[in-house]
């Protein structure tokens, strides 16, 4: 029998798999099989990481509007002063508040003020 040669599109399907995996260090970017598992295995954490992300920095901005509505006065925390906005109907979310938080705390201060009155 004579030696049939293989077409290309295999190799041309572990080249992409490759180029994904350049970056990646020892077997984990030299070997076909390990390629593939690290390949399934980054792409399900990056997938994970993003919800997990955006819950990650929900509690960082909380946190830090926290702590500097703390600083103001002992009473009045986190909780009152979101439930007041709320009732205020002020449209600002945590990502902004925690913003002018770290950069311009008198600007929170006088907001909070403005809504407990």
């Amino acid at each position: 029998m004579t030696r049939t040669k293989r077409g290309y599109i295999a190799r041309r399907r572990r080249a992409k798999i490759r180029l994904f995996a350049s970056s990646f260090r020892g077997a984990h970017s030299r070997l076909t099989r390990t390629i593939i598992q690290q390949k399934i295995k980054a792409l399900v954490s990056s997938h994970r990481d993003r919800d997990r992300q955006k819950r990650d920095f929900r509690r960082l901005w909380i946190t830090r509007i926290n702590a500097v509505i703390r600083e103001n006065g002992v009473s009045y925390s986190y909780s009152r002063l979101i439930h007041n906005l709320y009732k205020r109907q002020l449209l600002l979310n945590r990502k902004m508040l925690a913003q002018i938080a770290i950069l311009n705390r008198n600007c929170l201060y006088m907001i909070s003020n403005e809504i407990i009155k």
